[in-house]
C-alpha cells in the first residue's frame, strides 16, 4: 500500500486538469487507442467500453450538468441551462424547475428544446428500450419511474412547462444522494432521427409519447421502429449517430475506425470552449508497432497507452525526438476477472476467494503495466478522489477560518484526525507476499468448499493428484473453469502463467479462451454468454461512483450484483448508505467507502486485478493538449 500512495503522489503532481481537445492544427488528427470500438456511439445502455466512452464525448454534448473535476462537484451547465432552481415539497421529494438555452442546435440545424431532455430521460427507462436489450432503468430515481419502466403510459416526474422549460422531481426514497445533481445528467437526443412519427406530450400530468399524426390508430413508439431506426448494422442510431450535438459529427464507421468532422452548430462546452481541429480519425493502434507509426506520423495522438513495453517505447522516444510530448494520469478505473451468471461453480465465495489467492496479482500488474500498473485492493481506481483523500495525495477538505479562537481550532483538529483514522491498509487483497501461503489459503478454502476429492473419491492431496474432483449425484466430476479473454490481448500469456498455473499445482483447471469483445462485452451484461465462468475485463467509473446501480432485485427478492448471480445484501445496504451520503458530507461518504470495500472484498462480487497510470503521446500538431 505505501507503494502505491507514493506512485499516486508522483503521479498527481504530474496529472493536467482535463479537458478536451485544443489545437492549432489545420489538417487531419490521427488518434490511436489500444481497445477496440464496440459501436456503442448512442448511449452506456449496451455497455461503457473506454473506447465507445470517447467517441460519445466527441459527437454528444449540452449536458444539463457537468462535472467540475477542480472542485470535484456537479454544477449547471452554463452554456444549456440559463435558470435553474431546486424546490423540496412536504413529502421530501426535490424538484427542479430549468431553462434550457433557446440557442442549441443539433448537427442538421434542428432546435434543441426541452422536449429533447424528456425524450432522452424517456428512453433510458421505456419498456421499448428494453425490449431491444438496452440496459435502461439508470433514471429509476425520477419519480414515477417504475410505473413508466412497467408499461404506464405517462412519465409523472418529468414536466415540459414550454419549448425551453421542464421540471425534473427526484422521489424522496433515493435521499440525499451524495452526488444529487448529477442525477440530472442527460444529454438530449433528436427524436425526429431515433423515433419518427413520434412526438412527446405534457397535459400536465407528465410527458408522455404520442403519435406525430394524431389520426394514426396504431402508436408510432414501438420496439420495431427502435429495432430499425437504433439497432440497423449500417445505418442505426447506435453505432452511426447521425444527427448529435456535440463538437463533432461521425462522417463514418467501418467497425474500426471512425472519422469525425467539426459540428459547425456547435455553441461550446461548459467553458464555451470550442474545436478547432477540423478532421479526426479514431481508429485501433496496435501495443507492438504504434510507438514506431506515431514516429512514422501515421498517428499524432495515441491516447490511454497501458502496456509496459508501448510506454517504454513512448517514453524513449519523447527524448531522442523532437516534437513528441507525453501526458500521463492515473486511471478512474481497474482490470478485473467478472463472474458470469452461467457459472454454478463460482457461486460459492469459497472459490471466489481461493481464485483470488492463487493469482498473483503484483506478477500480472507487473507483466502489463510495469511500473505503472498497481494490485487492485478493492472495487476503486488509483485515479478517484477518494483514492487520493484516504491515501493522503489529496488534501483533507477542512478549513481552518482565519483568525480562528479555540473552539474553532479544537474542531479543526478533531475532524483532521477523524480523517487521518481512516486508511485503506487493512482491505484484504489477497496476497501475502509468499505465494506458498496463498496457494496454501487457496487449497484451504477449497477443500472448505468441498472440493476435497481425487479422481478415485478419496481426500485429494496437493502435490500427488493432478485433478481436484468432487462427487455430484454420486459421479465424479473435474473442478474445471473457463476464462474468456479478449482475442488478441497480451495479457492471456500472464493469466496463463499467473492464474491458471498456480491453481493446476493445487488441483484445479483453468482453460483460458479468446473471444471477440463484443461476445465479451454481451455476457458481461446478460446479453448473451460466452459459455466462460469468468471474463477478463477492464472499466473506467463514471464521476458518480454510486455501486448501488450494479445491483437488481431477482425473483427471490434477494440484491444481486449484476448479472453474476452473486446476492448478498449487507454489501447492497452499504453501497445505500454510501449512496445516501448527504450531498458535502465527505468525510462521512468517505467512511462508507471504505466500509464498502471491506465487505467487497469479503464477497468477491468480481475479482480485482489492477489498476494503472495512462499515458498519451502526441506530435506537436496538438498545442495545448490536456488528456480526456
Amino acid at each position: 500500500m505505501k507503494r502505491m500512495m507514493i506512485l499516486i503522489l508522483s503521479l498527481m503532481l504530474l496529472l493536467l486538469p482535463v479537458q478536451a481537445f485544443c489545437s492549432e492544427a489545420d489538417r487531419e488528427l490521427v488518434v490511436g487507442n489500444t481497445t477496440h470500438l464496440n459501436s456503442d456511439f448512442f448511449t452506456d445502455l449496451w455497455g461503457n467500453a473506454t473506447s465507445d466512452l470517447d467517441v460519445r464525448k466527441l459527437i454528444h454534448s449540452y449536458n444539463l450538468v457537468n462535472w467540475n473535476f477542480e472542485q470535484g462537484v456537479f454544477q449547471t451547465n452554463p452554456t444549456v441551462v440559463t435558470g435553474f432552481v431546486a424546490t423540496e415539497n412536504a413529502a421530501g421529494d426535490h424538484t427542479y424547475q430549468i431553462a434550457v438555452n433557446d440557442e442549441l442546435r443539433y448537427s442538421d440545424g434542428s432546435p434543441i428544446t426541452a422536449w429533447d431532455y424528456a425524450f432522452s430521460i424517456m428512453l433510458q427507462l421505456c419498456p421499448q428500450m428494453k425490449e431491444i436489450g438496452a440496459g435502461t432503468g439508470k433514471a429509476e430515481y425520477i419519480q414515477g419511474a417504475g410505473s413508466f419502466m412497467d408499461g404506464a403510459a405517462v412519465l409523472s416526474g418529468v414536466r415540459v412547462l414550454s419549448d425551453y422549460e421542464m421540471t425534473v422531481t427526484v422521489d424522496a426514497a433515493y435521499l440525499p444522494y451524495f452526488y444529487e445533481l448529477g442525477l440530472l445528467s442527460f444529454q438530449p437526443y433528436p427524436i425526429h432521427v431515433i423515433a419518427p412519427g413520434t412526438v412527446v406530450k405534457d397535459d400536465g400530468a407528465g410527458v408522455y409519447f404520442a403519435n406525430e399524426d394524431e389520426t394514426a390508430s396504431e402508436p408510432a413508439f414501438t420496439a420495431e421502429l427502435l429495432r430499425s431506426t437504433v439497432l440497423d448494422p449500417d445505418h442505426g442510431y447506435r453505432s452511426h449517430p447521425s444527427v448529435t450535438s456535440g463538437p463533432y459529427v461521425l462522417d463514418s464507421y467501418d467497425g474500426v475506425t471512425a472519422e469525425f468532422s467539426i459540428n459547425p452548430y456547435f455553441a461550446g462546452d461548459a467553458k464555451g470552449r470550442k474545436p478547432s481541429i477540423e478532421k479526426l480519425v479514431y481508429t485501433l493502434a496496435e501495443n507492438g508497432t504504434m510507438v514506431a507509426a506515431l514516429e512514422a506520423g501515421e498517428f499524432d495522438l495515441l491516447n490511454k497507452v497501458s502496456s509496459k513495453e508501448a510506454v517504454a517505447q513512448g517514453l524513449a522516444l519523447t527524448t531522442q525526438k523532437k516534437g513528441i510530448a507525453m501526458s500521463n494520469y492515473p486511471r478512474s478505473g481497474m482490470s478485473f476477472l467478472a463472474v458470469t451468471g452461467s457459472s454454478d461453480i463460482l457461486k460459492d465465495v469459497r472459490v471466489r476467494k481461493a481464485l483470488a489467492w492463487a493469482m498473483d496479482k503484483d506478477a500480472v500488474a507487473d507483466g502489463y503495466e510495469g511500473n505503472y500498473g498497481l494490485p487492485a485492493g478493492g472495487y476503486y481506481g488509483i485515479g478517484q478522489w477518494m483514492v487520493g483523500l484516504l491515501g493522503g495525495t489529496i488534501a483533507y477538505p477542512v478549513t481552518l477560518p482565519d483568525n480562528a479562537d479555540a473552539e474553532q481550532t479544537a474542531a479543526y483538529e478533531r475532524e483532521i484526525e477523524e480523517w487521518k483514522s481512516l486508511s485503506m491498509d487493512g482491505l484484504e487483497t489477497y496476497g501475502s507476499g509468499s505465494r506458498d501461503s496463498d496457494l496454501a489459503a487457496a487449497a484451504a478454502l477449497l477443500d472448505e468448499a468441498g472440493w476435497n476429492l481425487n479422481g478415485q473419491g478419496e481426500p485429494f492431496a496437493p502435490g500427488t493428484d493432478t485433478l481436484r474432483f468432487r462427487e455430484e449425484n454420486g459421479s465424479l466430476a473435474p473442478l474445471s473453469l473457463t476464462l474468456a479473454c479478449p482475442r488478441g490481448n497480451t495479457v492471456k500469456a500472464l493469466l496463463e502463467e499467473h492464474l491458471a498455473a498456480p491453481l493446476s499445482q493445487i488441483g484445479a483447471e483453468l482453460v483460458i479462451t479468446e473471444e471477440e469483445m463484443t461476445g465479451i462485452f454481451a455476457d458481461y451484461y446478460g446479453q448473451s454468454s460466452t459459455g466462460a465462468d469468468l471474463l477478463f475485463l477492464a472499466s473506467n467509473f463514471d464521476e458518480i461512483f454510486d455501486p448501488a446501480a450494479n445491483f437488481h432485485v431477482n425473483d427471490n427478492g434477494e440484491a444481486v450484483w449484476g448479472y453474476t448471480g452473486i446476492a448478498d445484501e449487507a454489501l447492497y445496504d452499504l453501497a445505500l448508505e454510501m449512496r445516501h451520503t448527504k450531498p458535502g458530507d465527505t468525510l462521512n461518504y468517505c467512511r462508507r467507502w471504505l466500509s464498502f470495500q471491506q465487505r467487497f472484498n469479503e464477497t468477491l462480487p468480481l475479482i480485482p486485478i489492477y489498476s494503472n497510470v495512462y499515458f498519451d503521446f502526441y506530435t506537436d500538431a496538438l498545442t495545448g493538449y490536456e488528456p480526456v
